[in-house]
């Protein structure tokens, strides 16, 4: 048996349920997946809320989530390149929220050396987004990106890119996140009344492009049925783990409070991603269990103290391999490539 999340009514985090279901077992060109993390997204409030039941109604009862890291567990007929006890993560069709997982192998990508569990399963959405968003404004030296919401999610992937490109790059946020926005080589301006004479003043010359409404094109990534973006994805998580880009993890939430875990998301106040976590282990100053994980206080924007590094940097995984598995390196397997951030065309999968 496995644990899913499911809705059988449209509504509000209430209507999610935590139920038993059969273990899904590995069909032709599937991979099944022992998910240690799932990622949430605001359009997965979107799906169980009704906002697109004309155009992509739900099946009820319905799963929720898209994004997730684990273990490949079985492997259909038909697949090549993976094995049993591989660390992947990837995209599903509104079925990340569970401890099993099966997709289209072509739907996960190996977990890199470095990469945390918690941010490996909360990544393709917003890696897909943020490439998008940067592509479209032709991020590069001497020109000038507006990143709304540059402390969520979403938001800060699109920063760093842009960065990573030579952009010059002006992020929204509240004071709260000015300094963590300055430790990235992005410079702050509070939202709300007032921003084009703020703006104004930081940018004379203007803005080149301005990055706004990331979740657009989300429920088109979210349904898709084949991989999304898959090379993109697999470089940014490569930045990632190689820490040239910080994707910042607000809280941590075990499967069983996923009611908890979108209430916070809905609030709309959360400092980067919120996580599923399937085998949540607590270490010692590390809160977890529905409790923020946040940045320490030396990233709010108080000249008194001195920053420290990202909370990712100083803390270990919250999930922890289960005794039997081991992740070796397979005989012939190449390490990382370069990571050099992608110019031009845009990769295809």
């Amino acid at each position: 048996m496995a644990l899913a999340v499911r809705f059988e009514l449209y509504g509000g985090p209430e209507v999610l349920e935590l139920v038993d279901i059969p273990r899904p077992q590995a069909g032709a060109g599937e991979v099944v997946v022992e998910v240690m993390s799932a990622g949430l997204n605001p359009v997965d409030s979107g799906i169980r809320e009704g906002q697109f039941k004309v155009e992509r109604p739900a099946a009820f009862p319905a799963g929720q989530g898209s994004d997730f890291a684990g273990f490949v567990v079985d492997v259909g007929s038909t697949v090549t390149g993976w094995n049993v006890n591989d660390a992947v993560f990837g995209h599903a069709f509104r079925s990340a929220q569970a401890t099993f997982v099966a997709v289209p192998a072509g739907n996960v990508i190996r977990r890199p050396d470095g990469l945390s569990w918690e941010i490996a399963g909360s990544l393709h959405l917003a890696a897909s987004l943020a490439w998008d968003a940067v592509q479209g404004a032709n991020a590069a030296p001497g020109r000038t990106i507006l990143v709304h919401a540059a402390a969520g999610g979403v938001g800060m992937i699109a920063a760093q890119l842009a960065r990573l490109r030579g952009a010059r790059v002006i992020g929204t946020a509240s004071p709260s996140s000015f300094d963590y926005l300055r430790q990235r080589d992005i410079i702050p301006v509070e939202y709300g009344p007032g921003l084009e004479e703020r703006l104004a003043d930081i940018a004379p010359g203007g803005i080149d492009a301005e990055l706004e409404h990331f979740g657009a094109g989300a429920i088109d990534i979210a349904d898709s049925v084949e991989p999304t973006e898959t090379a993109v994805v697999e470089r940014i998580a490569t930045l990632v783990a190689q820490h040239q880009i910080v994707v910042p993890i607000a809280a941590i939430y075990p499967l069983a409070q996923v009611q908890d875990a979108y209430r916070e998301l809905e609030a709309g106040h959360a400092h980067g991603k919120i996580v599923l976590s399937m085998v949540p282990v607590e270490y010692a100053r590390q809160r977890v269990l529905g409790i923020y994980m946040r940045e320490t206080e030396a990233t709010m924007d108080d000249p008194s103290h001195q920053a420290g590094p990202p909370a990712h940097e100083v803390l270990p995984p919250v999930v922890g391999h289960l005794p039997h598995r081991m992740e070796p390196r397979k005989p012939g397997e190449s390490r990382a490539p370069d990571a050099e951030l992608p110019t031009g065309a845009e990769p295809t999968s």
